[in-house]
């Protein structure tokens, strides 16, 4: 019996740099479904330095042109080079879709979307482009994809695509899991409080928002100081560090850049609470990270946050843009031993529903049904 084989579609592959958690989540059920007997390609764009071919964890992965260019390229690779011999195409869809219903004819297709952009438009590019991705999202839902099934990981997410006209009956949400093990006891923290963001640098994720709320919590307790880990375009990066100055908040900011795993870990550890202030996510998995080692967080009410934190359980969410009432927050629970300790204990429990192992069977079953 010939294997069945899945091509998937994703402007990045698990190898680039700017690869985000989208990329992640996709190569962890991938890795599963390889385990499970599938063929799997995956179709990207190039990068600096990339080979045009690679086995990336028993994926084969292929890289062809440019972010852009790829989406262009894809139905062409898909008849041309491999004939459209796959049994499921995977539209991993970032703003932009591949549009497979109108050219990948000979396979059964499954629309992969984290989240629905909009505002992520307006904090990405200027005007007109702006509304003109925002116009351009809303017509291709409609348009093309509703009659394809779709796979998301939030209420939120599924929510949005019904707005867009899919109907509920064709999506399945599949939450992602934490790779990170949760610990058995209430690790050892900062002596003064410590903030972190953990996250790529750019200003979807709200790193700007996040370092003015910090001003905030430092002027109500000095004593306190604030980590940023990841990194992003050096130019955006010099800018942060500029606002930092210009705020009075650079010397008790520290810029990590990009860390490896282990020091992920030691710094959430450490830290007291993680700061999240993305304008939309589709699930938000840093979050979980960091409950996983005994860190609540402080987050915006926003689409894929807003399903992960629960308000006193596991962190807390507010009003999406209001600055001062996140620093109120912060500053509140970290007067409060007794409320934190407790918040530590219950974000630790929280992160245990995540098991990741539980969800790639869940969507092994539902590709087998698919199938």
């Amino acid at each position: 019996m010939n294997k069945k084989t899945i091509l998937i579609l994703n402007w990045r592959c698990p190898k680039n740099p700017e690869r985000g958690g989208a990329e992640k989540v996709t190569l962890i059920h991938a890795k599963a479904w390889v385990k499970d007997g599938y063929e799997v390609y995956w179709l990207s764009a190039k990068f600096h330095g990339s080979t045009k071919e690679e086995i990336v964890e028993g994926v084969k992965v292929y890289r062809y042109g440019s972010l852009l260019t790829i989406y262009l390229l894809a139905p062409i690779i898909y008849w041309f080079k491999f004939g459209g011999n796959f049994d499921l195409v995977i539209d991993q869809i970032h703003g932009l879709p591949f549009l497979t219903p109108l050219w990948a004819f000979k396979s059964k297709k499954l629309a992969f979307i984290h989240e629905v952009a909009q505002e992520i438009w307006d904090q990405m590019l200027l005007f007109p482009f702006n509304v003109l991705g925002k116009l351009y999202e809303k017509i291709y839902f409609r348009l093309f994809y509703k009659r394809t099934k779709f796979l998301t990981v939030s209420k939120s997410t599924s929510s949005d695509l019904e707005k867009f006209g899919i109907p509920k009956k064709n999506i399945k949400v599949i939450s992602n899991g934490v790779d990170l093990v949760p610990i058995n006891k209430i690790p050892k923290k900062e002596r003064i409080l410590t903030l972190i963001f953990v996250s790529r640098l750019i200003k979807m994720k709200g790193i700007e928002d996040a370092i003015k709320i910090f001003t905030e919590v430092h002027k109500a307790n000095p004593n306190s100081r604030f980590w940023i880990v990841g990194s992003g375009q050096k130019t955006y990066e010099n800018y942060l560090k500029d606002l930092t100055l210009n705020l009075g908040a650079e010397k008790v900011t520290t810029f990590f850049g990009f860390v490896t795993e282990a020091k992920k870990v030691e710094l959430l550890q450490k830290s007291h609470l993680l700061i999240h202030t993305s304008v939309r996510e589709g699930f938000g998995l840093v979050v979980l990270e960091a409950n996983s080692q005994g860190t609540p967080a402080i987050v915006y009410n926003s689409p894929g946050l807003r399903d992960l934190v629960k308000n006193g359980v596991n962190g807390f969410r507010v009003e999406k843009g209001n600055i001062l009432a996140m620093a109120e927050k912060i500053t509140h629970l970290s007067d409060d031993p007794k409320k934190y300790s407790n918040l530590v204990k219950s974000s630790i429990n929280e992160s245990k529903k995540y098991n990741w192992d539980l969800m790639t069977k869940r969507l092994l079953k539902y590709l087998k049904n698919f199938l």
